[in-house]
Order: C-alpha cells, then sequence, then structure tokens
C-alpha cells in the first residue's frame, strides 16, 4: 500500500473560501439602483470587471472543470491540479461577480439564485476530492471509501449540466429576457435547442469511444433514440396545450409534432430488436429528426428576420436527420462501427449539424431576435455566429473525447485471431505472424455488391489464406524449438 499523501495545506483551506462565495451569493444585493418600471434590468452597458467575470467563469466552468472530470475519469495525475486551477479562478470570478459597476440587475434573478447551489456542488466535488487524495483506508475510512469515490464521480458528471444551466441563467439575467409571457416561448428554445446539442454530444461519444459500451448493453444506438424520442413526444403532446383554453396556431403545431415523435419512437423502440433479440439499426430516429426539421422550417413568425432564422434552423435540422440516415444506410451498412473501428469523416457531420440545431434554435427566441432586429444586424450575419459557435463547441467535445481515449486502453477488435483468449493478454502469441486482414476488410466492404457464387469464392479464398498462415507459422514455432 502506498504511503498517505501529504497535502498542503493550503489545499485543506481550499473549500473555506468557497463556502463564504456560497453564502455571499445570497446576500449580493444592489442598493439604490432604481430598475425601469417594465424591465429587469437598467439600461447601462456591462462594464469591464462583469466581462472578467464572464470570462473567467466561462473558463473555469466550461473550459477547466469538464476537462479536470476527464482527467479523473481516466485516472490522470493532472486532474487535481487541474481541479485545484479551475476553482482559483472560479473564487476570483466569484469575487468579480459581486464587484462589477454598469449593468445592474434586479434582485433574486435565475441567475444569482442558481449560483449557491452550483456552489455547493463544487464545494462538494472540492471536499470529496481532498479526501481521497489523503488515502485515509485504514478502519471506518476503508469501508466508506468506495461510496465517497462513487459520490465523487456521480457530482462530477452532473457538474457540467449544472454549469451548463448557469451559463444560460447568466446571458438571460444580463440581456433581461424572459419573464412574464415571453416566459413560455423562452424554455421552448432552450430546453429544446439544450437537447440538441446534448444528443450531438451522446452520438459524438457513442461513435468515437462508446462501441465498448453498446455492446455489453446490446443494443443499438437507435434504441435509446427511439426510447428518448417516444418520452418527449408524449410530454409534448399533453404540455404544449394549455387543457381548457382555445387552441392556438402553434398549439396544432407543437401538439402533432410530439405525436409524430411519440409513434416514430415506439416504431423505432420496435425495430431496434431483431429476430433473435440482437440489436439492430434503423432509420426512424433521423427521419423523425427530419421531419421535425422541415416542420420547423414552415413556422411563419412576426417578424420576417425571425422567420429566416426559423427556416435555417430547420434546413440545419434537416440536413442533421439526412446526414444520419446516410450514414447509418450507406456508410456503416447497418453495422454498428467501420470493420477497423475508426470512424469516417462523414460521421462527424451529424453531430455538428445537430450542435448548431442547438444553438440556432436557442438563439431563435422571440426576444432576441427583436433586439438584434432593432438594432439592425442582418439574419446571415447573426447565423454565422452562432454556426461558429457550434465549431468552437464541437472542437472541444473532440479534444476531450482525444484526452480520454488517448489515456485508456483500446478494446481489442471483435474477431481478432491471435488475441487474449489464451490468456496472452492481448498480445499475439509466439511464432505466429500477424494474419494479413486488409484484404478479408475490402471483401467485407463489398458486401451487398457481390453475387452468391462470387461471395462463396471470396470466403474460400479467406479461408485458405487463414489456414496457410497458420500452418507456416506452427512449422515456424518447430523451427524455433
Amino acid at each position: 500500500m502506498s504511503p498517505p499523501s501529504i497535502l498542503p495545506p493550503s489545499l485543506l483551506l481550499l473549500p473555506l473560501p468557497l463556502l463564504a462565495l456560497a453564502g455571499s451569493a445570497i446576500a449580493h444585493d444592489h442598493d439604490g439602483v432604481t430598475i425601469p418600471e417594465g424591465q429587469h434590468t437598467t439600461d447601462d452597458p456591462l462594464d469591464a470587471i462583469l466581462w472578467l467575470h464572464i470570462l473567467l467563469m466561462t473558463t473555469a466552468f466550461g473550459l477547466l472543470y469538464p476537462l479536470g472530470m476527464v482527467l479523473g475519469l481516466v485516472r490522470n495525475r493532472f486532474h487535481v491540479p487541474v481541479q485545484i486551477g479551475a476553482s482559483c479562478v472560479a473564487i476570483l470570478g466569484w469575487f468579480l461577480g459581486h464587484a462589477h459597476g454598469g449593468r445592474q440587475f434586479e434582485d433574486g434573478n435565475a441567475h444569482s439564485a442558481y449560483a449557491p447551489f452550483l456552489a455547493t456542488g463544487v464545494v462538494v466535488q472540492v471536499v470529496l476530492g481532498v479526501y481521497l487524495k489523503l488515502h485515509l483506508e485504514r478502519g471506518w475510512h476503508g469501508r466508506i471509501r468506495g461510496v465517497v469515490v462513487t459520490a465523487h464521480g456521480v457530482v462530477g458528471r452532473v457538474m457540467p449540466v449544472a454549469t451548463w444551466v448557469q451559463m444560460l441563467f447568466g446571458g438571460i439575467t444580463a440581456l433581461g429576457f424572459c419573464h412574464a409571457d415571453h416566459l413560455g416561448q423562452c424554455l421552448a428554445h432552450f430546453i429544446m435547442g439544450s437537447s440538441f446539442i446534448a444528443y450531438a454530444i451522446v452520438m459524438t461519444l457513442m461513435t468515437l469511444i462508446g462501441q465498448a459500451w453498446l455492446r455489453r448493453q446490446g443494443r443499438a444506438p437507435e434504441f435509446w433514440d427511439s426510447l428518448i424520442i417516444a418520452v418527449w413526444g408524449f410530454v409534448n403532446t399533453f404540455t404544449e396545450h394549455r387543457w381548457g383554453q382555445s387552441w392556438s396556431h402553434g398549439d396544432y403545431q407543437h401538439t402533432s409534432m410530439g405525436i409524430v415523435w411519440w409513434c416514430a419512437g415506439l416504431l423505432g423502440l420496435w425495430l431496434s430488436r431483431g429476430r433473435n433479440s440482437e440489436a439492430r439499426r434503423n432509420l426512424i430516429p433521423s427521419i423523425v429528426i427530419f421531419l421535425t426539421g422541415w416542420a420547423m422550417s414552415s413556422h411563419v413568425q412576426h417578424l420576417e428576420f425571425s422567420t429566416k432564422v426559423h427556416a435555417v434552423f430547420g434546413y440545419t435540422l434537416m440536413a442533421a436527420g439526412l446526414t444520419r440516415l446516410i450514414e447509418i444506410a450507406f456508410v456503416l451498412r447497418d453495422r454498428s462501427a467501420r470493420p477497423n473501428g475508426e470512424p469516417s469523416t462523414f460521421q462527424h457531420l451529424p453531430p455538428y449539424l445537430l450542435i448548431a440545431s442547438g444553438f440556432l434554435f436557442m438563439g431563435a427566441n422571440e426576444e432576441m431576435l427583436h433586439m438584434l432586429h432593432e438594432l439592425g444586424v442582418d439574419h446571415v450575419s447573426y447565423l454565422l455566429i452562432l454556426y461558429s459557435t457550434a465549431f468552437l463547441l464541437y472542437l472541444f467535445v473532440q479534444i476531450l473525447v482525444y484526452v480520454y481515449a488517448t489515456n485508456t486502453k483500446k478494446d481489442a477488435p471483435a474477431g481478432a485471431v491471435n488475441g487474449s483468449a489464451g490468456g496472452g493478454g492481448g498480445r499475439r502469441r509466439l511464432g505466429l505472424p500477424p494474419i494479413e486482414t486488409r484484404g478479408r476488410e475490402e471483401e467485407f466492404e463489398l458486401e451487398g455488391l457481390l453475387s452468391d457464387d462470387e461471395r462463396e469464392r471470396v470466403l474460400d479464398s479467406a479461408r485458405t489464406r487463414v489456414g496457410r498462415d497458420e500452418e507456416e507459422g506452427e512449422a515456424r514455432m518447430k523451427e524455433a524449438i
């Protein structure tokens, strides 16, 4: 057993400033500030201190904490230093958030009300991390260590979602949006837009590093897609219209879309199950995404600016559904992955387009579009900024996946001949030459283009080549002995 780590006293005191800040977030107010009637912020611009607060908090919670989470998942030695650095940046940003001038905000806004909960999560994460770093494993410490490890991991995984919500609250509060009659449509845009982005991130994880998990579950990706689509459709069907009131044009559109989702989701669940209960790919989620994009592109808005933005959002979502369909049917040919295990360049299109769709839909809320219209911003410039933001987020997701993949052992490819079945730990047995697989992978890629006779000749050729390689390997082993 390794000796207990000796931590500097400063690390043990790290949670104390965070605890104090959690309380100061509740006590923070702006005495003597008059907010105009009917508004939720003053008309002053954001000052430099508040911009610095935004920059530091985005760096800490949007970049460093997610990176630290991934480093923790792979048990990298830089996990603790990154988390400590993120906490220090967050503490500095918190102080600046309570010392700014310029634009002031009403008390009890969503951003300040949610801050103590986020701070509590950070404090819990830091305390659990410090406890684990002490390596206390004797007595009752050993009995609870497993629980602490699990809790530390769960909180670490929840923090990115909680951080995303807080960043959205920050933007909404800074602009004074989502109040009174605007609350409903604001919630719809931000929740659905965030769902598209989350779906894209999960799709990326399943494509790049999630194949082993899918094999263990025995489910195709479309099973989980269809399940979420069905549940979400049921929710939309019964919540988009306020029962007891007259039906509006928007009620018909959103309710009918919910019906399509749960009907298609049920079909997708059924098609994900093959004859012998094996996992089967299907195109239903892709079709649902395409239909949703088509419906959204046809939504007529009060402003021409808004109509154009919604149309581009719909076209982008249609492209995401179409590229996902092409990926499953023609790139992967109903397989869960390519024979060599590496994703094709085409497979990056669906998740990026979904991320872009999420940002476009969040940015299409009526208050934001009305403000941009009043400022004279054209829809093309605005859309290009949103697409650029999607590029940056997808880049960051790829970086995190790369960090995870390069710090974990790769799974042995399915069907490996000289693998670890004999206890070799994944290494090739002495004396057996590596079997050339490139030709057979190319033959596998021709599946569906060969006749029955041609396919049989290809299989016979492959069997003969494998047998010849094994005989040559045994001969070399006898000579070595």
